[in-house]
Parts: C-alpha cells; structure tokens; sequence
C-alpha cells in the first residue's frame, strides 16, 4: 500500500463504512473530486511550505471554485457567497488563498485551458482580493448587484420555491405527505432512532432562537450528501406547520468534525465548546447574511450543524464555466467575496483588524510566492491522484 493510501485510511477511519466507500467511489472520479475529498492532505504538506507572512482572519478552511453558491438567507433574501465552514478556523489570509488558487489551476487543467489562462485567472483572483481589501469595505452580491453567469445563476435560483424542493424529495399518500425513500440519497431510520431525533428537533424547535415558529416533526431520513463530507451522519426532516395549512420546511442535520486545518494551525484556536459551533459560530461571522435557520445542537454527544434545507441553494460547478469570459467574471467575483467575509470578521477574537487587512491589500510583495506555490501543488494534486487510482482499481479502499 502507498504512503498516501495510508494517510488516505488513517484520515477517514471515522467515517461510516458503507458511505466511506461512496467517498473514495467520488474522489476516483476526477482530480478535483479527488481534491475535494483530501483538504487534510493539503494542510499536511502546507506545513512544509515557506510562506510570506499574512494577517491572520476566520477561513471557510477548504476553499475552492465549487464551495461559492446561492443560498437564502434569514432574511428571506438569496445571496452568492462561501457556502461551506465545516473546516473552518482562525489561520493566515494565506491558508485560504493557497486552498483557491490549486483549485483554479486544478479546474483549468481539467476544462483544458491553455496554462497561461490559468496564471491569469490565479492573477486576477488575488488583484481582486487584494483590492477590496485595500478598500477596507466589504459588499455582498444578490441578484440587483449580481453581474454576467452569477446575475443568471441567482436569478433562476430565486425563482425556485419551496413547493419544488417538496415534490423532488417527498410523496404524497392519502393526502399526507412523506419523505422520499425512492430517492437514492434517502435511506430508512429504525424506529427508535427516528423517535430519538424527532424528539430533538421537536426540542430545538421550541427552544432555539434560530428555529423556525409552530413547526413540528412530521418525517426523518438519513441522507448522503457532498463529497469531503461523505461518511458523516447526516439527517433530513421534514417539518410542518401547526398554524398555517400545508405549509413545510425541510431541515438538514449534519454531524460536524474537527476542522482538517487544526492539527496544522500554529494559531492559538478558541475553546469551542462543540464543533458544531465552531462551524455556525464562524459562518455568521463570514457571511453577509447567515443561511437561514443556521444553528448547532448535540445529539446522542455528538454535534450537529442545522439548516434549511433550500430550494435555491446551489453551488456553481466549474463544468459550468466553459466560456472565459463567464469564467473571468466569476472568479472577480469570487476574490471580492472572500476578502468581504475575511472584513465582516476582522478585529473578532484573534482575527486582525480591518487597518492591517486593508494594509496586506495595498502590499503586492505577497502575491507570486502563492501563484507558484499552488501551481506546482496542482501537480502534486494530480499525481496524488494518479496514485489514488492505482490503489482503488487495486481495490485497497474495499
């Protein structure tokens, strides 16, 4: 077995087996799902890297062209912005940068695009970074600000609505509506754990500031969703009103891990009291405005991450994004939305204050040590892939 199959082993022993195996099935599929699936191995060999210094700030931790998309927020609005904090945690600007840059030499490489695009677009992410730091003020993009493939992307989205989310994931029978169990990511719950975790939402519902009002359990099903988070406990709910007729809500309930970043951070963490929180706590800060019904409770003394489960949030795959130009706009768009994240948390526990953000912006010293680090960690990406391969058609992984 190679090294990297061990490490490969070692990172994922936690996971539910069953579903581990779905994990290592995704990550055979491309270079990027493979990338996708190993942030731990890219924080592992981050430590043997001489990097400039950065300022330090709250990272989403695993960063990359697909972790960008729509969601709605508590205030009823659809925003474009990060969408995933399961690695999230107090480190360099740095960290964050290097995790996005390999992403875009990874997804031009896998579009066949000449590599000088690459360079260019790599280029254009930290100019763009860089400048709405300078600027010290952060924005938000929604569909009245959105512009090019993003504007079409959260238009379609805000035009999707609940009762669509509903009749793709639920049956009706007798007038009453269930979950869906024909749906391949839907899998039945024993009864007994099906009561335990009804009787938990039905808790945090009635005492959680950031559920929803008058709403009660009416459906649970385990579900499999994402790529690096394959392998987790993760619940879906099906919630209805006691107030108003025929009026749902799904809720996702995801198991929270330890950030991969951690173990590699020489940043003094702060004493969460669960991971779960760690992830919410980190997201709010981040985002412009949270996803709606975000919040983070402990079941059974493990913790889980809440949210809506919506019918607008989606994320832009990088398949999308044949065309250059689309391309190019995107990515602008990309780099202003990280620096704002990195603003609307700055000068908060640890994090460094918006002069000294705004003062790493102005410096350009910084910016082709990174562009060449994650050039050639991009190789490093697609020979580990290689490798991956070559031991899961050995079937090491089974």
């Amino acid at each position: 077995m190679s090294q990297l199959s061990q490490r490969l082993l070692d990172f994922n022993a936690g996971l539910l087996p069953e579903l581990s195996l779905l994990k290592y099935e995704a990550m055979a599929e491309s270079p990027f799902r493979f990338y996708r699936g190993t942030c731990h191995l890219f924080y592992q060999d981050l430590q043997k890297a001489e990097l400039p210094l950065s300022p330090l700030t709250w990272i989403c931790g695993d960063l990359h062209i697909e972790n960008y998309g729509s969601f709605k927020g508590d205030n009823k609005l659809v925003y474009f912005d990060i969408n995933d904090f399961d690695e999230a945690v107090l480190a360099p600007a740095s960290y964050e940068l290097l995790r996005m840059l390999t992403s875009i030499f990874i997804a031009f490489d896998s579009l066949s695009f000449e590599k000088e695009r690459a360079f260019k677009m790599t280029r254009l992410f930290l100019k763009s970074y860089a400048a709405t730091l300078a600027r010290g003020k952060a924005f938000c993009i929604e569909p009245r600000t959105a512009k090019g493939i993003v504007y079409n992307f959260l238009t379609q989205a805000d035009q999707n609505r609940e009762k669509d989310i509903l009749k793709k994931l639920t049956v009706s029978k007798k007038k009453k509506i269930f979950l869906s169990l024909e749906d391949e990511r839907h899998t039945k719950v024993d009864k007994k754990l099906k009561a335990e975790l009804s009787s938990h939402i039905n808790q945090w519902i009635s005492t959680s500031n950031d559920s929803p009002y008058n709403y009660e359990v009416k459906g649970c099903v385990f579900r499999v969703a994402g790529t690096g988070s394959l392998g987790l406990k993760r619940y879906l709910f099906l919630l209805k009103s006691t107030n108003t007729k025929s009026k749902y809500l799904l809720v996702d309930m995801k198991q929270a891990r330890p950030s991969s970043v951690a173990p590699y951070d020489k940043v003094q963490q702060l004493a969460w009291e669960t991971e779960a929180e760690r992830i919410a706590t980190i997201q709010k800060r981040m985002q412009y405005a949270p996803a709606a019904l975000l919040s983070h409770s402990v079941f059974r003394d493990e913790s889980y991450v809440i949210q809506e489960l919506q019918p607008v949030k989606d994320t832009i795959k990088f398949k999308q994004l044949e065309n250059y130009r689309d391309m190019y706009q995107v990515i602008d768009d990309m780099a202003g939305i990280l620096a704002s994240g990195q603003l609307r948390s700055g000068g908060i526990q640890g994090s460094s204050i918006i002069d000294e953000l705004s003062a790493f912006g102005q410096s350009p010293d910084w910016q082709e040590a990174l562009v060449d680090y994650a050039r050639h960690y991009a190789k490093k990406v697609k020979a580990d892939y290689r490798q991956f391969v070559r031991d899961y058609k050995k079937g090491i992984f089974k």
